[in-house]
């Protein structure tokens, strides 16, 4: 596994302050946000400076896109702008499922060979679960050939929204139920169609211990990244979604024990036992540090 995000920072991208800023943080990515953060009277300024970010600013950071949905009267004007100028890749909210997309990955291989781009070289990661239509819709994610799919991320906010909730949180503050549920439909839905799986944001950007704990619990139960609405958030999730260095040496050594004993299928190590799927676990953990860079 090549090239994972840990980090994906939302911008606003009708803030000059912020764009100004983000361009020297050190988010995997940055996603230049063209919908919900921006008023409608705003959309066609912060197309505007989305274009200019994308055409003049230099950064490790991969940028992104969050378009407007692709049945809202924003959406063409967006691809317009940005596509031209080859950002990384376009976050898609709320699609329905697969077929949307499809539908902008069809787009986008028209607008790529207008502008004599690479084919397919700009990826797509959907917020695949903000109707209710959309989580009844992640199996079908391993069954669709998405070549231009990077991974799959979840929300609650626009879900609790579409199926008339008050509240996604249960009384002690962590999500309720439902949404549990569709975090974990969202991850193996992810792993099954073979790409990233990308936790939602933690909205209290002030609150670091709170953040650490969900970043790394996320992190041990198979998701590679994670959404930030602040910049303090960063290196948290970063650090947080970098296996330590325990977990190196312990892959390494299980990884070795196996090929000292080519014809075992199980070792011995500080006294425990490891057959094969203990091994495939370690050459996760090293592919992982592998992919970000390690």
């Amino acid at each position: 596994m090549s090239n994972i995000i840990r980090s994906f920072l939302f911008v606003p991208a009708d803030s000059a302050k912020k764009l100004a800023k983000a361009g020297g943080l050190d988010a995997d990515a940055l996603i230049l946000d063209l919908e919900d953060a921006v008023l409608p009277v705003n959309k066609s300024k912060a197309r505007k400076m989305c274009a200019e970010f994308l055409a003049r600013t230099k950064t490790s950071s991969q940028i992104w896109v969050r378009v407007n949905p692709l049945d809202s009267e924003f959406i063409d004007d967006d691809l317009a702008a940005i596509v031209p100028l080859s950002p990384a890749g376009i976050v898609l909210p709320k699609p329905d499922g697969p077929v949307d997309i499809e539908t902008l990955s069809r787009r986008l291989d028209a607008l790529e060979a207008k502008h004599g781009l690479a084919a397919g070289a700009i990826k797509i990661l959907p917020v695949a679960t903000e109707t209710a239509r959309a989580v009844m819709s992640l199996a079908l994610y391993p069954r669709t050939y998405l070549p231009r799919l990077l991974g799959l991320s979840w929300g609650a906010e626009d879900l609790a929204t579409d199926i008339g909730a008050l509240t996604n949180k249960a009384a002690d503050g962590n999500f309720a139920f439902t949404y549990q549920m569709v975090r974990s439909y969202t991850l193996l839905a992810a792993k099954a169609a073979g790409v990233q799986a990308v936790d939602t944001l933690y909205d209290d950007f002030r609150d670091k211990d709170g953040l650490r704990a969900k970043a790394r619990v996320a992190f041990g139960e198979g998701f590679t990244g994670m959404f930030a609405i602040h910049p303090a958030q960063i290196p948290i999730i970063n650090k947080s979604f970098t296996p330590t260095e325990a977990q190196i040496r312990y892959a390494q050594a299980v990884v070795q024990a196996f090929k000292d004993n080519p014809d075992a299928g199980a070792v011995q190590i500080s006294g425990k036992m490891l057959d094969i799927p203990h091994l495939k676990q370690a050459q996760n953990v090293l592919a992982l540090y592998e992919g970000y860079g390690g």
